[in-house]
């Protein structure tokens, strides 16, 4: 295929992929192996991960790794068909959850997946876990359908990631976004026996969670107060509504905890 008409086609499709392109969705508008090695010896393409490509003018962003790595999974399928099959064959998983979400501080070294079959790979920077999700357990974050933190919670105790990380995960979670505390509880029950607990007793391993994590209606008020600090007016307007939401909850609560405490 020509230059010209190869770059066209294939800015169709990265367009709408965060830059990125398979060879597999590359080859189904006509190009063939060749033509992609000869865009990637111009520097036009970028090669980013096994049968991944990056245009070379698009911008990166911290999540390329995982993004390409999600493409890699159903290559012949174009990303935004993919995310309307919620809650799809491949979401996001894990520590990479975690830290798409933006909560917590693990050292995320591979990109982690739940998928609705076994997967083969071996790719050491990819891990799969096997478990069918409900359409309730899967949202949306920077664009890749992601494990709700509920859920997310409940799969890093599965994988025994230290407790006291999970903690931080916890706080982090409470702190920015809304959570479903009844949810989760249940999502904990099946896991409390692992770590000590009565079985079934979710809200006993939750309460352990964030008494690890050091977390109380003080210190997230505190923490909360600190935050807001340093939040300008115009900072809050450009905040997701969801966070807004959750910014001015957790102002009403914190004065309330103040309040109580100085009454006490």
């Amino acid at each position: 295929m020509r230059y010209r008409s190869a770059l066209r086609e294939l800015a169709e499709v990265t367009e709408s992929q965060w830059g990125m392109v398979t060879s597999a969705q590359a080859i189904a508008r006509g190009l063939s192996h060749v033509d992609l090695a000869r865009l990637a010896d111009s520097g036009d393409l970028v090669r980013i991960a096994h049968g991944v490509y990056k245009d070379a003018g698009a911008p990166s962003d911290e999540h390329q790794e995982l993004r390409a790595a999600w493409l890699s999974i159903e290559p012949g399928r174009l990303a935004e068909q993919r995310i309307r099959d919620r809650p799809g064959f491949a979401t996001v998983s894990g520590e990479s959850a975690a830290a798409l979400h933006g909560v917590g501080e693990l050292r995320t070294m591979r990109s982690e997946f739940t998928t609705l079959k076994r997967k083969q790979t071996q790719r050491s920077d990819i891990r799969y876990r096997v478990r069918p999700l409900t359409e309730e357990e899967v949202t949306l974050r920077a664009g890749l359908p992601v494990t709700t933190l509920e859920r997310t919670i409940a799969d890093l105790l599965e994988s025994r990631v230290d407790p006291s990380l999970i903690g931080g995960v916890v706080r982090d979670a409470a702190l920015r976004f809304r959570i479903d505390y009844s949810r989760l509880i249940e999502q904990l029950n099946p896991l409390a026996s692992r770590y000590g607990f009565r079985k079934g007793d979710g809200e006993g391993l939750l309460e352990h969670l964030q008494a690890v994590a050091g977390i109380t209606a003080e210190s997230l008020a505190l923490r909360l107060g600190q935050s807001l600090m340093l939040i300008t007016p115009e900072e809050f307007e450009r905040l997701p509504d969801e966070n807004r939401e959750r910014v001015q909850e957790l102002a009403h609560e914190m004065i309330e905890t103040l309040q109580n405490k100085a009454q006490t």
